[in-house]
């Protein structure tokens, strides 16, 4: 029985289908014969997998999240699949080689925290379905899985898949070797079972899918269909989603909701761009103003701004936002050492999550240190007495946001942010906290 909101939307001559939309966000790669014209004429159920490899996902697994979004923003059905029994063994699609394994109690952690975050995007009122695919796996033993589903795919088929070949040459394990059919399997069980007519997931899925769908074919006689979307790649050519300290999470523990923000906000032109169509629900008119918009003032960053906050409010909430963007506003605007002083701990940490940092005992700044000594010897904001005098006596050292022009001058406990913090700061942008002890 159809939804009353897939129905109300095939009724709407101003909302273009499913596929339509995936199409100019950049988000449709490969898709099967069959599949939009599927996704048009009936309430489809779809699922996406999602491997716990960590306790968190990241901002490249947030691509496949928007997708089971736009399902269900569609009218259609969508099930988040974490894999309890694939997670044991490993993708090995498109990787250099094999994954290391991880324990029992490390993959139930990282599928209970993934779980959790897939129930913050999806409306679980409205059709959405969490499942774990160990709950069909457990009791499936080696011998049965050969003889009911082993039988069905030829070795040939399989080593005919991309991901497969190019590991051949560095070499592939049975383990890995068996994923896509464990993969496979999955599909014919929603299928069977749910009534899972879609799978959907990256480009490097593509294989993996089309087995699947092999399985359906030829274990049940039925039909079923596929749809990927690209892997997002940067202008530069860099890996999406990499920071000098590591991958973005959506984990506010493991990327704190100031540096994922500022990650958007740091995008580059050409690729923010491309992001604002991927990662945020704006309608295609309104996107494509504020690309205009953004192209007669660059320097402005609007389009960063709006990216920043669509995705930041997405994943971490409003409150979260608007701390993020009144921390950046205080460090790289023209921020004040009251405003400073009001952030709260745990904001101030985060801001300066990435940012040297220097510990200095309480008792030398109740006795008062030296600016100089401050910079070069308790720090190493510079490099030498005579290069610290010099940068003060240039108006280039702030404390706490405030120049500090006075080379003869003592830092004190007065100095300090909620008696235990001093912000120092060497030209436009870089800075270095020093924490009392």
């Amino acid at each position: 029985m159809k939804s009353q909101v897939f129905l109300d939307l095939q009724l709407s001559k101003t909302i273009m289908n499913l596929v339509e939309e995936l199409r100019w966000r950049g988000l449709l790669h490969d898709i099967m014969p069959g599949t939009e014209e599927l996704l048009v004429k009936e309430q489809v159920t779809a699922y996406i997998g999602f491997d716990p490899t960590a306790e968190s996902l990241h901002i490249g697994s947030l691509v496949q999240i928007i997708l089971l979004m736009h399902l269900q923003r569609h009218g259609h059905l969508p099930i988040a699949l974490v894999g309890g029994a694939t997670g044991m063994i490993g993708d090995p699609s498109f990787k250099a080689e094999e994954r290391k394994m991880l324990n029992e109690e490390t993959l139930q952690k990282n599928v209970e925290g993934i779980e959790a975050q897939l129930r913050h995007f999806l409306d679980f009122d409205k059709g959405a379905t969490l499942v774990n695919n160990y709950d069909w796996f457990k009791d499936f033993s080696l011998l049965g899985f050969m003889r009911e589903v082993g039988k069905h795919i030829s070795v040939n088929y399989m080593m005919a898949k991309d991901s497969v070949k190019k590991r051949l040459e560095t070499g592939i394990s049975f383990t890995e070797f068996s994923y896509q059919l464990i993969q496979g399997y999955d599909f014919y069980w929603l299928w069977k079972n749910m009534n899972a007519k879609l799978q959907v997931g990256g480009s490097d899925q593509w294989g993996n899918i089309v087995t699947g769908t092999e399985l359906i074919r030829r274990i049940g006689g039925g039909e079923a269909f596929a749809l990927t979307v690209p892997l997002v790649t940067k202008s530069d050519g860099t890996k999406f989603g990499k920071t000098e300290q590591g991958n973005v999470w959506l984990d506010a523990r493991m990327t704190s909701p100031y540096a994922f923000y500022q990650f958007w906000l740091n995008t580059s032109d050409e690729d923010a761009e491309k992001y604002i169509r991927i990662f945020t629900f704006l309608n295609q008119e309104e996107t494509d103003v504020l690309i205009a918009q953004h192209r007669e003032m660059p320097h402005m960053r609007s389009l960063q701004k709006r990216l920043g906050q669509e995705v930041t409010v997405l994943v971490h909430g409003t409150e979260e936002y608007e701390s993020a963007i009144g921390a950046t506003e205080i460090l790289f605007g023209n921020g004040t050492a009251d405003q400073l002083a009001s952030m709260a701990e745990s904001l101030l940490l985060q801001v300066f999550e990435g940012v040297p940092q220097y510990t200095v005992s309480r008792a030398e700044f109740e006795a008062g240190i030296p600016v100089i000594e401050l910079l070069a010897t308790f720090t190493q904001v510079m490099p030498s007495k005579g290069e610290a005098r010099k940068m003060i006596q240039q108006n280039a050292i702030s404390l706490n946001k405030e120049k500090f022009a006075d080379a003869a001058g003592m830092v004190t406990t007065q100095h300090l942010i909620n008696d235990k913090y001093l912000l120092i700061q060497k030209g436009k942008k870089k800075y270095y906290l020093v924490i009392v002890s």
